[in-house]
């Protein structure tokens, strides 16, 4: 597991996710550059907005970025 903050762990994958999303990457953007499905990316959203508590992806990359996992 890669970050263990707040009593939150990201996998691997996750934080490179969060890492696109938080450059201004789109689902698409990202599905391509992984070779992932966009429902798989559209599903680790939400994963993510869950992990962190977040209803929008703006508080999502807010919160990342005050536990300084991003």
């Amino acid at each position: 597991m890669a970050d263990t903050t707040n009593n939150i762990t990201l996998t691997e994958k996750e934080t490179v996710i969060l890492k696109m999303i938080a450059e201004g990457k789109t689902s698409p953007d990202i599905a391509k550059a992984l070779c992932l499905s966009l429902p798989t990316i559209k599903w680790y959203r939400k994963r993510l907005k869950d992990k962190f508590g977040c209803s929008s992806t703006v508080m999502l990359i807010r919160k990342a970025m005050e536990w300084h996992l991003l």
